[in-house]
């Protein structure tokens, strides 16, 4: 509530730039809403939004222009566009009819590969096409797409590099 209240009278005044932390912070799913079309709102009215987020999917779907920084030194900066084109469509997105532990399937060119629930994602250390019909040997394969890295993920392999460099290196050699 307190938080609530506080944004309200933040901009009550009609502000030209608006300099937010966390503002997501701890809210439930209805008032979280309600805030992300308030500064969409403000930010249609002309106001600047400033904000930090530790919550990537939230930078990705509100922000024009991102800036990461990652132990004190500014990392990332532009447009989510242009820094995902920067780390390019090097991940498959995929959905299998059977469930199995992609994860211990040794399959060429493939790298770092994650659970998603309904998905797995991989990165490549291929051209991803390539992994096509590796991956339909394995199962019937029934969602295959070449996707950009998330913003997490970029963020990651900016954080981790040695793990992401020596996961992509084993997949490799199968």
């Amino acid at each position: 509530m307190s938080q609530k209240i506080q944004f309200i009278s933040t901009v009550l005044s009609g502000p030209r730039l608006l300099i937010l932390d966390e503002p997501f912070s701890g809210l439930d799913p209805v008032n979280l809403e309600g805030l992300r079309e308030a500064l969409l709102q403000l930010r249609r009215s002309g106001t600047t939004v400033i904000f930090s987020t530790h919550d990537m999917h939230t930078a990705e779907t509100l922000c024009d222009q991102i800036c990461m920084i990652y132990k004190g030194r500014k990392v990332l900066d532009g447009s989510l566009e242009s820094i995902q084109n920067t780390y390019g469509a090097d991940t498959v997105r995929m959905r299998f009819r059977d469930q199995f532990d992609l994860q211990s399937a040794s399959v060429e060119g493939m790298g770092a590969v994650r659970h998603l629930g309904r998905f797995w994602e991989a990165r490549c250390a291929d051209e991803p096409w390539r992994l096509l019909p590796r991956l339909a040997r394995l199962g019937q394969l029934e969602h295959f797409e070449v996707i950009h890295p998330s913003l997490q993920d970029i963020f990651v392999r900016i954080a981790r590099p040695e793990q992401e460099l020596t996961s992509l290196k084993g997949s490799g050699d199968a």
